[in-house]
C-alpha cells in the first residue's frame, strides 16, 4: 500500500513540476501511438467497409485472418518486424530498427486489425437495405459509403479508441524494435518496464499511472465527439 501511495505521489510531482524527462516520454508515447493509429485507421476502415460490403471468393478466410489478427501477440509482431528491419533483413537498408519509426511500424501491425475488425463488425451491423435506399436516392458510391460510415460513426470511433488503446499500451514489440533508448525511442511502456525490472516500484508505478491518465484524456475526448447528440 504504501508503494502505491508512494507512486501516485511521485506521478503527481513529475506532472505538475514540469519534469523535462517524463514530458518528453510522453511526447514521444503520443507521437508513436498517434501516427500508429492514424495509419491504421487508413488501413483498417477502408478495408474493414470493404470485407463488409463486397462478397467474393475467400472472403470467409480474409475474415478470420482479421480476426485473428485482432489477438496477435505482440512480441510475434516484434519478432517479424525486426527480421523485416535487420540490417541483413528485407528492409534493413532503410536503417530504421531501433527508432521511433520502427515502434510506428510495429503498433500500426498490432492496431490495424483491431480498427479493421470493429469496422467490420460496425458495417455490418448496419441494416442491409440501407444501402439500397441511398442508392435509389441516386447517391453516387463514395456517397454512399460516406453516408454509410456517418450512420456507423460511434462504434467507427469505437474502433478508434482500441486502435489508439492497442497502440499506446504495446510493450513487447516496442522493446524489441526501439530497444528503450534514453531520449530516442523511450516511452511510457518501456520506462514502466525498465523501472519495474530495477526494483524502482515507486516510479514504475508512477509512469503507469501517467500512461492511465494519458489514455482518460484521450478517450474522454473521443467520448465527448462519439456521444455528442445529433441535432433534431
Amino acid at each position: 500500500m504504501d508503494l502505491i501511495v508512494e507512486g501516485i505521489s511521485r506521478a503527481l510531482v513529475l506532472l505538475f513540476t514540469g519534469d523535462a524527462e517524463l514530458w518528453r516520454v510522453i511526447g514521444l508515447s503520443l507521437l508513436v501511438s498517434g501516427t500508429a493509429t492514424l495509419l491504421s485507421l487508413l488501413v483498417g476502415i477502408p478495408t474493414g467497409t470493404f470485407l463488409a460490403l463486397t462478397d467474393f471468393p475467400g472472403r470467409r478466410i480474409v475474415v478470420s485472418l482479421v480476426n485473428t489478427g485482432m489477438g496477435l501477440p505482440p512480441i510475434v509482431v516484434g519478432l517479424f518486424v525486426t527480421i523485416l528491419l535487420w540490417r541483413s533483413g528485407p528492409l534493413g537498408g532503410l536503417r530504421l530498427l531501433y527508432t521511433p519509426a520502427a515502434m510506428v511500424i510495429a503498433q500500426c501491425v498490432i492496431a490495424t486489425p483491431i480498427v479493421t475488425g470493429l469496422t467490420l463488425a460496425a458495417m455490418q451491423a448496419l441494416n442491409p437495405k440501407l444501402r439500397l435506399q441511398i442508392l435509389a436516392l441516386g447517391a453516387t458510391r463514395l456517397q454512399m459509403l460516406w453516408l454509410l460510415m456517418r450512420e456507423a460513426r460511434l462504434p467507427l470511433l469505437a474502433a478508434v479508441m482500441a486502435g489508439f488503446g492497442g497502440a499506446v499500451s504495446e510493450v513487447g514489440a516496442s522493446i524489441m524494435v526501439g530497444g528503450n533508448i534514453p531520449g530516442q525511442t523511450r516511452v511510457l511502456t518501456t520506462a514502466t518496464v525498465m523501472e519495474t525490472s530495477r526494483g524502482n516500484f515507486a516510479m514504475a508505478i508512477a509512469l503507469s499511472l501517467v500512461l492511465l491518465w494519458l489514455m482518460l484524456c484521450v478517450n474522454a475526448f473521443l467520448t465527448v465527439i462519439q456521444q455528442r447528440r445529433r441535432p433534431l
